[in-house]
């Protein structure tokens, strides 16, 4: 093992788990007890039957999150179960920290947007899955601020998307909303179409309606000539630098496999790349979940929205791109880094400006 896992190994071992429950309330004599227990408890209590939405003042309702997993699609580490899963949602939690909500982690697809929907349906909280929504709403960030670079049009350019999982149906989904409508989508089996979709689950029914529009029968290479930008979250070294060559003038790659992208960062650029993007920490441009979700729920909860919504994605995109100005803009630089304070208040902004 290289020295990080070694050393991440030796810290979790240390920590033994990286979450702890501390009170807030102390309770060190009678009348701090009767504060925050019996008798004094009864009247928030009263208040909260009165009127529910006094939940978010009295208790932890808006400022608590629930992170959930079955571990069927965890990382780059495949099935791996729930126990196994646990160090990674531990870490989510870390995160998330101060916001609140159910948010569903490392599901396989199509079954975590099943369960995404139906919870969605049967309860009144904000239901996020953030494997899905969250790398489509930092994937549309970077490409907003892509297209400024590179004088592209949305409207106009050709977008090629290898996977056709949790992320890349919601990428597609999320690409239509912002006004793309020349998609074509792959996955192993190929591009995917209306005329095949007999023999497709319900997610992969709904990608073939929302690509292809002329419904091409090709294979990946073939669908990269000409195109303006790739999207991928499916595997490593998918992608050669001869299918880059045959791209539009100034191609955008947004090569999000990990650990390998579907083409390395500097392969991409020698083969004429204008702006490269990985999920990768160590190459410039990482899009990262993390830059979406705390801020999601923020909003979703400060304006105590029941659901989260496709508008509110959309703007969250928006104010993730924002945040890199125009005089910082550059071709390494099209995204804000993870560590950017800014980014979770802003994308709080702007979502809760989108809640009904």
């Amino acid at each position: 093992m290289s020295n990080i896992y070694q050393e991440a190994l030796e810290a979790h071992k240390r920590w033994q788990g990286k979450l702890s429950v501390t009170a807030k309330a102390p309770v060190s004599n009678k009348e701090e007890l009767s504060l925050a227990y019996s008798p004094g408890v009864a009247e928030p209590c009263r208040e909260i039957q009165k009127d529910k939405e006094k939940m978010y003042d009295y208790t932890w309702k808006g400022n608590s999150v629930a992170v959930v997993t079955d571990g069927s699609a965890v990382l780059g580490l495949g099935n791996i179960g729930p126990e196994a899963a646990l160090p990674v949602m531990e870490g989510k939690a870390v995160l998330f920290n101060q916001f609140g909500g159910i948010n569903l982690e490392d599901i396989s697809a199509p079954r975590c947007v099943e369960i995404e929907r139906r919870l969605i349906e049967a309860l009144d909280i904000p239901v996020f899955h953030d494997d899905q929504h969250g790398t489509a709403i930092v994937t549309v960030a970077a490409l907003i601020n892509a297209l400024k670079l590179t004088g592209k049009k949305k409207e106009d350019i050709k977008v090629v998307v290898s996977g056709a999982g949790a992320a890349g149906s919601s990428i597609v989904k999320l690409l239509r909303d912002f006004g793309v409508t020349r998609i074509y989508v792959f996955n192993s089996r190929g591009i995917l179409s209306q005329a095949k979709s007999a023999g497709y689950n319900f997610l992969q029914k709904e990608i073939a309606a929302l690509s292809n529009p002329d419904n091409l029968d090709t294979d990946m290479a073939g669908a990269m000539v000409g195109a303006d930008v790739f999207i991928g979250v499916s595997l490593g070294g998918l992608v050669t630098q001869e299918m880059v060559r045959s791209m539009n003038d100034l191609p955008i790659i947004f090569a999000m496999a990990n650990p390998e992208p579907e083409i390395g960062y500097h392969e991409a650029l020698e083969a004429g790349a204008a702006v490269v993007g990985t999920g990768r920490s160590d190459f410039p441009n990482q899009i990262n979940n993390v830059l979406a979700f705390p801020g999601i729920f923020k909003g979703a909860l400060s304006a105590r929205a029941k659901k989260i919504t496709d508008e509110m994605k959309l703007a969250a995109a928006e104010g993730i791109a924002s945040i890199v100005s125009d005089e910082e803009l550059a071709f390494d630089y099209v995204i804000p880094s993870a560590f950017n304070e800014k980014v979770a208040a802003v994308v709080a902004d702007a979502v809760a400006k989108r809640v009904r």
